[in-house]
């Protein structure tokens, strides 16, 4: 008989499926049913950044150019997106959920996990809890917004699980599956496991999970060369230990074009507008960048320019686009840009350095944080830089994979007002 503190259940994780299109789907009856995609500007040129299950049949995804999804589906429906939508919905997922019990963490717009304690650890319990969840969801928020659900005995394998069946699927596993039932994966759908670690596992003759549970903890050391493998191992067999408080690596902000803006100006203010967004980020999380790295990808060519500038240890627009403006005299001439982005990086804390030795940044940041005050009142483009101005509207509220933006702080006023719309 197995042990019965080998089925207790301390997480359980969840996952919105396809959940872009799920909203546009529920909000608009028909699309239900049928292959739809969310795309980030109306361009055969760009990506899907969504597909509902009935594209993916057709081998529609994420990052299937728009062109080559209307080639796959000629009844596709293609929905420009709205994150400011999302992110309603969002909200009130997470309020579905927590009428069930706490959130422990959300990790994204569309995951988030709960800590069971107590009885709630029982597998009858959890289980129990799980449809609940389930449930409220659908009644309090929308049919169409499935979701997948793991409970397992730590965060990561209940992360694992809640990717096992979709969509709508409910996984459970208890120590006493482990390892056998994660055999049938591949080593790519464990988290933490990109392209290049998938790469450096087969070169270490790991080609499946299997293999994965068979190395032993100074294996994994040895080829994680830190201590990110040890503790992989103990994730691995179910164990829970604590989690490392992780230190932002970036901040960064990208668009691409819509047709009318593709020239060369007009890139240059959507870029404008981007070190406008990043920079009011870092002085809401009290970093300073030390690089700022530009990127431009052009319409029917393979190539990108980029271009990388020290810029001290700075957090104020002023002097961002002043650097900017350095940067931009060695762009390419006589393409046509398709996606640009700004990416701050080497970023240190405010209180982990000293700051407004000189004057003159002292000034420049009292003005940033005049001006943040005022955004913040009154919505992101009540006051800007005037080099801006032709896309003070473009370059719109963006949702990262790791993060849910303040759609007053980030929204253009077309957003807002459509926020204002939903309600």
């Amino acid at each position: 008989m197995a042990n019965n503190s080998n089925r207790k259940l301390d997480w359980l994780f969840l996952d919105m499926n396809s959940y872009f299109a799920s909203v546009e789907q529920q909000m608009r009856a028909e699309l239900r049913g049928s292959p739809t995609v969310v795309v980030p500007v109306m361009a055969d040129s760009t990506c899907c950044i969504a597909a509902s299950y009935e594209a993916k049949k057709y081998g529609i995804k994420t990052g299937t150019k728009v062109a080559m999804a209307k080639r796959l589906c000629s009844t596709l429906n293609v929905v420009e997106s709205r994150p400011t939508v999302y992110i309603k919905y969002h909200k009130q997922i997470v309020s579905a959920v927590g009428s069930v019990l706490p959130i422990d963490k959300v990790h994204s717009i569309d995951e988030m996990s709960c800590r069971l304690t107590g009885r709630h650890r029982d597998y009858e319990n959890a289980v129990a809890l799980a449809h609940e969840v389930k449930r409220a969801i659908k009644e309090r928020v929308g049919g169409y917004l499935r979701c997948s659900i793991g409970l397992a005995p730590n965060r990561f394998i209940a992360k694992v699980a809640s990717g096992m069946k979709k969509p709508d699927g409910f996984t459970v596993i208890t120590k006493d599956d482990l390892p056998k039932i994660l055999y049938p994966l591949s080593l790519r759908d464990l988290p933490g496991i990109g392209a290049r670690m998938h790469a450096r596992l087969k070169k270490h003759n790991v080609h499946n999970v299997e293999d994965l549970y068979s190395l032993s903890g100074d294996r994994f050391l040895d080829i994680w060369q830190n201590v990110g493998g040890k503790r992989l191992s103990y994730l691995l067999n179910g164990e829970e230990i604590a989690e490392r408080e992780t230190k932002r690596r970036t901040v960064s902000h990208s668009h691409v074009m819509a047709p009318e803006m593709r020239t060369q100006e007009r890139s240059r203010a959507v870029l404008v507008r981007l070190i406008h967004k990043a920079a009011f980020r870092l002085r809401r999380l009290k970093y300073l960048a030390g690089n700022m790295s530009i990127k431009v990808k052009y319409f029917n060519s393979r190539n990108s320019w980029r271009r990388t500038l020290n810029i001290g240890k700075r957090h104020d627009t002023q002097s961002m686009i002043k650097a900017f403006s350095e940067i931009w005299k060695d762009r390419p001439r006589g393409l046509t840009p398709l996606s640009v982005s700004v990416t701050f990086s080497e970023l240190i804390p405010i209180h982990e350095t000293s700051y407004f030795l000189f004057s003159n940044e002292f000034k420049q940041d009292k003005l940033a944080t005049a001006l943040d005050k005022i955004n913040e009142r009154y919505g992101m483009n009540s006051i800007y830089f005037g080099s801006m101005h032709d896309a003070s509207e473009s370059a719109p509220l963006r949702i990262a994979f790791t993060s849910i933006p303040d759609v007053v702080a980030e929204g253009t006023k077309s957003e807002r007002s459509n926020m204002s719309d939903q309600k």
